[in-house]
């Protein structure tokens, strides 16, 4: 009887067991949502510009010029709280090394902006009026004016953060993989900065040795076509996209590198950006994406290329980087992720709130504050209790076996079956045998069990029994 009951319990705890969250000790697994919201502040937007100042003379004496600035956009995320900000190379190229062709083009728009409109003033010309003379007569002049033109470059690297726009510099730079086969400039298209203000959120690095094809990947990053987007406000700059893939292959560039191929959308902007994992963590940098044969080179989607984290983390060996650094933000803002998420929205308020604290207008921390708050003040309603419910009819079910069993072990626990009666007399010890049936039953069924005693339990209730029995003997009595 005992041996039933057991199994009764056990496949009742089994199925609690089953049905409780993990514990404590376990890895807590988070949602796809925690797991990018935890990401997101970290990353940032990426400036590298070049000014020039352009002295020139269109013929009427020496002349100082100021073209437009050149820029290029990409992504960065700090991988470092100090500061330490990691990006790719060619994103900062043309400030930390500004090639041939940029100089001549500032020059160029220098001399077409003072010194074109004076000569199409001349011919009787407006700009526009007749293209081909126009084309002409630019031609014409900057064969004159460039040879004498001198520019004075004024290049620099910025990150815009929700803190503003802050001054980086490049602390160490490996430049990207050369398109003509030349090994020469050819590197890891990564480049490490720094910017003068602490505490910032940070990025961890996953290792990338265990990625495998088919992993879920996340890009997050600043595409050029948000930030010059007619419909969105400033706050595109400083609150990161995501766009989500797979990992598709594991390719080797030019240089034998190994990099991760995904179909994650990408866009010009999203260079340097990181490439998170499930948990959160850098899988990979986007370093380049693929273009379409032809003079419009339009993007190939799900063709896009990660530098591997564990590349990473040899380009910053050697350098005050430190990986195991804590970020405070990071403390406050996962704790405030996870009590949200927990439905603790008290919690989550107090954490945020510490979080906008540590780094004022970040859109991600003020759009979960401010949910935070409506749902304190308006909670959802809560779905009815399923799981509590079972758990109380199953130890109920449990109590009521236990005490069928309970009053059944009474009731039978000192019975034998006529098997053991059998048993006892085959082993030699020849039981002393009470015939105790009640009169009525006694007389209904006179069935008489060799070598028993009569003993009625009338006579038992009265005390007139005056029974001597060998104790030295089993005893076993036939009731009704």
């Amino acid at each position: 009887m005992i041996l039933p009951f057991c199994r009764r319990v056990v496949g009742a705890l089994l199925v609690l067991m089953a049905a409780l969250p993990a514990s404590a000790g376990a890895e807590r697994t988070l949602t796809v949502q925690e797991a990018l919201l935890r990401a997101q502040p970290a990353v940032v937007l990426v400036v590298a510009e070049v000014a020039a100042e352009v002295t020139l003379d269109c013929g009427s004496g020496p002349t100082k010029v100021t073209p437009p600035a050149f820029r290029e956009t990409g992504t960065g995320w700090f991988i470092d709280p100090a500061g330490w900000l990691i990006t790719n190379g060619h994103v900062v190229q043309p400030a930390y090394e500004t090639p041939r062709w940029l100089v001549n083009q500032q020059a160029q728009r220098a001399v077409s902006t003072a010194c074109l409109p004076r000569v199409l003033k001349g011919m009787g010309l407006q700009s526009g009026e007749n293209p081909n003379l126009e084309e002409a007569a630019k031609r014409k002049v900057l064969d004159q004016v460039l040879p004498t033109v001198k520019v004075n470059l004024q290049p620099g690297v910025f990150v815009v953060t929700s803190r503003g726009r802050l001054k980086a510099e490049v602390k160490k730079y490996s430049p990207p993989v050369a398109t003509d086969g030349s090994g020469e400039m050819s590197g890891r298209d990564l480049a490490l900065l720094r910017v003068p203000v602490e505490h910032f959120p940070a990025l961890p690095l996953a290792d990338s040795r265990t990625v495998q094809i088919g992993d879920p990947i996340h890009i997050i990053g600043f595409p050029g076509v948000v930030l010059s987007h007619e419909l969105l406000n400033k706050s595109a700059m400083v609150q990161a996209s995501v766009t989500n893939g797979a990992v598709s292959g594991i390719q080797r560039d030019k240089n034998n590198n190994p990099v991760i191929q995904t179909d994650a959308p990408a866009a010009w902007g999203n260079s340097g950006g990181p490439a998170v994992d499930e948990k959160g963590t850098v899988a990979g940098v986007l370093t380049f994406v693929s273009l379409a044969p032809g003079p419009e080179g339009s993007i190939v989607q799900g063709f896009n290329f990660l530098i591997p984290s564990q590349a990473v983390k040899d380009f910053i060996a050697g350098t005050p980087v430190d990986l195991a650094a804590t970020s405070k933000f990071n403390e406050a803002w996962y704790l405030g992720l996870r009590a949200f998420f927990s439905e603790d929205w008290k919690g989550a308020v107090r954490r945020f709130e510490e979080t906008d604290k540590l780094l004022p207008n970040q859109p991600d921390v003020k759009r979960m504050l401010t949910q935070a708050r409506d749902l304190v003040k308006n909670p959802p309603p809560r779905p009815f209790p399923w799981f509590w419910v079972a758990i109380g009819v199953t130890f109920l079910s449990a109590g009521g076996y236990g005490a069928q069993f309970f009053l059944r072990w009474q009731r039978n626990r000192y019975r034998i079956d006529p098997s053991d009666v059998v048993r006892l007399i085959e082993e030699g010890k020849q039981p002393v045998i009470l015939d105790t049936r009640k009169a009525e039953s006694y007389e209904a069924m006179p069935i008489k069990i060799p070598g028993s005693v009569r003993l009625a339990p009338e006579e038992l209730e009265s005390g007139k029994a005056g029974l001597e029995l060998d104790t030295t003997r089993p005893v076993v009595a036939y009731c009704t």
